[in-house]
């Protein structure tokens, strides 16, 4: 009985180890990783060449964590770690490593907290970052092998606007970058990579946002990829299922390819400008009916907006999906699109622009990969495939020859514009004639 009473009291003398937290008192400190060894008492402790975390820390509102060349260990099982005040990582030498091991994931927690920097890290083997109503910037960062065990994605975002920017994201098990449907989120999300996020193979893309706050939501010069043909994952998603604010998104100069869907955008109640982007081979579904657009505008009703204007789309199973209601914007006679869109299709088929909608779609100005008429209409599912559906307005076209039956046919034919490749490109009307002609893709009127 003795010893069995001295084995209790040896566990139990073990527990609050186990379960042992530091929270600094919030008086206005800053702290290092070195600090921390000291009035911790050991749930930071140090090797001589890496710090490690043995168990949760917070650092309270009006305190900061100063974290400057270190490898950062966490050696405990469920480790969470708390930013109420603020963290900084700035500093000139090698990447800052913050590290879990695979059965020892950590997550993070920012919530109201200000002024976070994180610059130049390596975060690897975690279970989420979650932001919450906090002034978070996450600059030059790399994040790998996040699981889901925390949030459904590595940086999940709630009632804030935090800047992430050239970042990169690798074979996480989730999405990159996401915020709830129920919530409302900004990121500005600039000039990273994305490379074959969501492992796990659950229906999510690699960046996954609900609706956006009172700051626009920007999605400006990333590049967003798959190299696995098999792996199932969209590109982009920007949802607003429950009619929440008003969203509004700029989606610029991004290249989108080889995912599952280019860019998904769902709901009510947002406007977008998709601006200078290329959504190319995004065919990763085996069935077109589950997907496959370079661009999908879905919308409960017609506050669901769009302007496209300069984009590239080729290669995907369906060039530009128009669903139920929307007011799409691809060109008009005053502000042409210049969008190049072709080579989209499947089942042998090609569909370069699909409105499956009542809601007539303007898509002056663009270049459709010929200049004959009949051709592009075949490419385009509207009003004259399905009289229900809406009319389709794509006249006229980069590369379209204005005629008009009262000219004389063998001047015009003079005046032909040709490409040093031998492609029309239109007519240039004689003096004392009216009409439309194109030069480079330019259209002008005489």
């Amino acid at each position: 009985m003795k010893r069995l009473l001295i084995t209790l009291f040896l566990i139990a003398g073990i527990i609050p180890a186990i379960n042992a937290q530091w929270v600094s008192p919030g008086l206005g400190a800053t702290y290092t990783m070195p600090d921390l060894v000291d009035v911790t008492n050991g749930v930071v402790t140090n090797n001589g060449t890496t710090f490690t975390i043995n168990a949760d820390l917070t650092i309270s509102t009006g305190d900061v964590l100063l974290i400057d060349n270190s490898v950062i260990r966490i050696d405990a099982p469920g480790v969470l770690i708390t930013i109420n005040g603020s963290m900084n990582c700035v500093h000139t030498g090698d990447r800052v490593k913050l590290y879990g091991t695979q059965q020892d994931q950590f997550s993070m927690h920012f919530e109201n907290a200000t002024d976070c920097l994180i610059k130049k890290m390596y975060f690897s083997d975690g279970a989420g970052i979650r932001v919450i109503e906090s002034d978070v910037t996450f600059d030059d960062v790399k994040f790998v092998y996040f699981t889901r065990g925390y949030s459904n994605s590595v940086i999940n975002i709630l009632n804030c606007s935090p800047t992430i920017r050239d970042c990169y994201f690798m074979l996480n098990e989730g999405s990159a970058i996401g915020s709830p449907a129920n919530g409302q989120a900004s990121p500005q999300i600039l000039n990273c990579e994305f490379d074959t996020n969501v492992t796990d193979e659950v229906n999510a893309p690699q960046i996954n946002l609900g609706p956006g706050g009172n700051d626009t939501i920007r999605i400006v010069g990333n590049e967003i990829y798959t190299i696995m043909a098999q792996h199932y994952v969209g590109g982009i998603s920007i949802a607003d299922l429950m009619g929440m604010g008003e969203t509004k998104v700029l989606l610029k100069d991004n290249i989108v390819k080889d995912n599952r869907y280019g860019y998904n955008q769902q709901g009510e109640r947002i406007s977008s400008v998709i601006i200078g982007n290329q959504f190319i081979d995004n065919n990763h579904e085996e069935n077109p009916m589950n997907g496959g657009s370079g661009i999908s505008i879905y919308g409960s009703t017609v506050n669901n907006k769009a302007i496209l204007r300069n984009n590239l789309i080729t290669g995907n199973l369906w060039g530009i999906t128009a669903i139920y209601y929307h007011d799409i914007d691809m060109g008009t006679e005053d502000d042409w699109g210049n969008n190049e869109i072709h080579d989209n299709g499947n089942g042998g088929v090609i569909y370069d622009l699909y409105n499956n909608s009542t809601c007539d779609l303007m898509a002056v100005g663009n270049d459709w990969g010929t200049t004959t008429i009949e051709r592009i209409e075949e490419h385009i599912y509207h009003q004259n495939d399905d009289p229900t559906l809406g009319l389709v307005t794509f006249v006229p076209y980069i590369g379209y020859e204005y005629l008009d039956e009262n000219y004389d046919v063998d001047v015009l034919r003079d005046n032909l514009i040709y490409t040093l490749e031998g492609r029309c490109l239109g007519v240039k009307l004689p003096e004392g004639y009216k009409g439309i002609y194109i030069l480079n893709g330019i259209k002008y009127i005489k």
